[in-house]
C-alpha cells in the first residue's frame, strides 16, 4: 500500500498547486480611476469626483484600465500642467477652471470589440462650488453612470460595461497576443500550449498507473 499512499499524497499536492495557481490568477476590474495632481505627481484620489470640489487651477485625471485595486492602478499619461492645458481658457470672474487629463487606456485594456480614443486634455470652466464630476460633465460628455452612481463611461467610452471583473493576467495576455498577431498565421494551427493542470494531471495518472503496476507485480510474485 506504500505506492498507493505515495500516489494519493502526490495527487493531494497537485490539487493544492492547482488551487494556488487559480488564486494567483485573481481577478481585477476594468474601470475609470480618478486621480489628483499635486506638483509633478499623480495621487489616487481619496474622494469620488461627485464629492470632491477642486480649487481654481487644479489638475484632475481619469484613466481607464484593468487593475486589482488602487495600488495596482495605472496613472494618467500625457501633459498634466494646468498652464498648458488651460492656456486658451482665460480666467473669468465668478468661475473657476479645472484642467482634466483623460486617458482612455490601451487596446489591451479595452472591452472586446472596442478601441480607445487617443488621450486628451480639456479645460473646464465651471462655477466656484462645482465638483470634479460637474467639470467632467461640462467638458467630456456624454458620461454614463450605473445605478450605484459608479462612473462607467467618459465621452461615451466605453460604450458598454461598467467595472466588470477581468482576469488579472488578461491585460498581459492581451498585449502578448497583439504582439504575436500575424505571426501565428504562418505557424501550424493549434492552441497556445497545455495548461498547468494538464502536465500535473498526466503526472498523477502516470504515478497512479505505476503504483497499480507494481502492486499487481508484487501480488504475482507473492
Amino acid at each position: 500500500m506504500t505506492w498507493v499512499r505515495r500516489a494519493a499524497a502526490l495527487l493531494a499536492a497537485s490539487l493544492l498547486v492547482l488551487a494556488a495557481a487559480s488564486q494567483a490568477r485573481a481577478a481585477g476590474y476594468r474601470y475609470w480611476s480618478f486621480w489628483d495632481r499635486a506638483g509633478d505627481r499623480w495621487t489616487y484620489a481619496t474622494q469620488g469626483p461627485a464629492t470632491e470640489r477642486p480649487d481654481d487651477g487644479a489638475v484632475r485625471g481619469f484613466r481607464f484600465a484593468v487593475s486589482a485595486d488602487s495600488s495596482d492602478a495605472n496613472r494618467p499619461r500625457g501633459t498634466a500642467d494646468f498652464g498648458s492645458v488651460c492656456a486658451k481658457t482665460p480666467a473669468r470672474a465668478g468661475t473657476k477652471r479645472v484642467a482634466l487629463v483623460l486617458d482612455f487606456g490601451t487596446p489591451a485594456d479595452a472591452p472586446s470589440g472596442e478601441r480607445p480614443p487617443a488621450p486628451r486634455t480639456v479645460c473646464a470652466r465651471v462655477s466656484p462650488d462645482a465638483t470634479t464630476a460637474d467639470a467632467l460633465a461640462e467638458a467630456a460628455k456624454p458620461l454614463r453612470y450605473d445605478t450605484n452612481a459608479l462612473l462607467c463611461a467618459i465621452a461615451g467610452y466605453p460604450a458598454r460595461g461598467c467595472g466588470e471583473q477581468v482576469a488579472a493576467q488578461g491585460k498581459k495576455q492581451e498585449k502578448e497576443q497583439q504582439k504575436e498577431q500575424g505571426k501565428k498565421s504562418a505557424e501550424a494551427p493549434g492552441d497556445d500550449g497545455p495548461s498547468l493542470g494538464l502536465p500535473l494531471g498526466v503526472g498523477v495518472v502516470a504515478v497512479l498507473g505505476g503504483a497499480a503496476f507494481w502492486q499487481a507485480r508484487r501480488r504475482r510474485n507473492a
